[in-house]
């Protein structure tokens, strides 16, 4: 069996026992190479790593497929069935781009156990470039949290889902001074989630003469080796971090941890450790009901809220804050730097909606219209 339900100290261990475990019918594996390799990768590519496999393994299981010994034609029916070319997978299509990456995980997991990677014979690139044709390319994008929200000109009052409502929704005690540290920090920083909840206190440096500061990535998605890189934070966000500091007595440690409620909602206390990565998301969505409520959205309905809500993820300010650098005429190659981004691609699908309404189809519409 490829992958088994098992329960381990850590994903690293996992990943030594689950490759250990394809390849025993076939020999032994060295699991110190394959712990070196799993050392290479971040937490979130292991979580991957692991995810992909149960979900290869479970339908080898289904389909009677011996997981330790398929063939290409098995992997090319695999991803006809992701991509609902035929019918049989029974637990929702899949995008190609997902699909690519199930791939690739499944080839790693055979090439570090010694087996034959059945990933890599031309059937299944074959397969995969027609999955790519009928499930297409395009990736889910999540909804953009934009600091006056979708706005051309951004001279423009704050509008519906906007970080300013956000910050403007927040309470009024030691929670709210978090989410007010939280909001800020991630959008003059464009960090990705996994790097906002590894700031630490001391990563903040103190305040110059204008009241900026900067924070220090030690790593990040782009720099896994651990370069480090350095990223502007603005009066008003070290303002937000002196305060929540301050009264939640931080000296040292992570900066973002979780806030202990009541049961009533009051404040009983801040924990030691940092928050989850997960725990971003269910944030916002907060943030956002908790404006929705006190009806700082506009008139936005019950269910644009539910769409709202489902559309946001952990990646949505910094969705915004590419957006708002485009809206300022920003360069590409300053935004990448800033923000740490590698592809200009994703710069670019990022804006494409912001360009397709302030760009010359737009303008002419405009025109015409008036």
């Amino acid at each position: 069996m490829l992958l088994r339900a098992a329960s381990r100290s850590s994903a690293d261990g996992d990943v030594v026992g689950e490759v250990t475990a394809l390849a025993r019918a076939h020999g032994p594996i060295d699991p110190e190479l394959v712990a070196a390799a799993t050392r290479a990768w971040s937490a979130n590519t292991v979580r991957a790593f692991l995810s992909d496999l149960a979900l290869w393994n479970a339908w080898c299981r289904r389909q009677a497929v011996p997981a330790g010994a398929p063939t290409p034609s098995d992997v090319a029916r695999y991803i006809r069935m992701l991509a609902g070319v035929e019918p049989g997978h029974g637990e929702g299509y899949r995008a190609a781009a997902t699909i690519e990456r199930y791939l690739v995980n499944i080839g790693w997991a055979y090439r570090m156990a010694g087996l034959d990677d059945p990933t890599r014979a031309p059937l299944v690139r074959l397969e995969l470039k027609g999955a790519r044709q009928a499930r297409g390319v395009r990736q889910r994008q999540a909804r953009a949290i934009r600091f006056k929200g979708d706005v051309t000109d951004l001279d423009e009052p704050a509008f519906g889902l906007a970080l300013s409502n956000l910050l403007a929704a927040c309470r009024r005690d030691l929670l709210g001074l978090r989410d007010r540290a939280l909001l800020r920090v991630a959008y003059d920083s464009g960090c990705r989630r996994s790097e906002l909840v590894a700031i630490e206190v001391a990563h903040v440096d103190n305040p110059d003469r204008d009241g900026a500061g900067t924070l220090f990535i030690p790593k990040s998605k782009t720099d896994r080796e651990g370069e480090g890189q350095v990223a502007y934070l603005s009066p008003p966000t070290m303002r937000a971090v002196a305060d929540w500091r301050e009264k939640a007595g931080l000296d040292a440690g992570a900066l973002f941890r979780r806030v202990l409620l009541h049961f009533d909602g009051t404040v009983h206390s801040v924990g030691r450790a940092g928050l989850h990565p997960n725990s971003v998301s269910l944030i916002y969505r907060r943030l956002i009901a908790a404006a929705f409520d006190r009806g700082l959205l506009g008139e936005m309905s019950e269910a644009e809220l539910s769409r709202c809500l489902q559309a946001v993820s952990s990646h949505s300010i910094r969705v915004g804050v590419a957006q708002d650098s485009l809206a300022a005429g920003e360069s590409l190659a300053a935004i990448m730097q800033a923000y740490r981004w590698r592809d200009p691609k994703t710069v670019m699908r990022y804006g494409a909606k912001l360009a397709a309404k302030s760009g010359t189809s737009a303008r002419l519409a405009k025109r015409f219209a008036s």
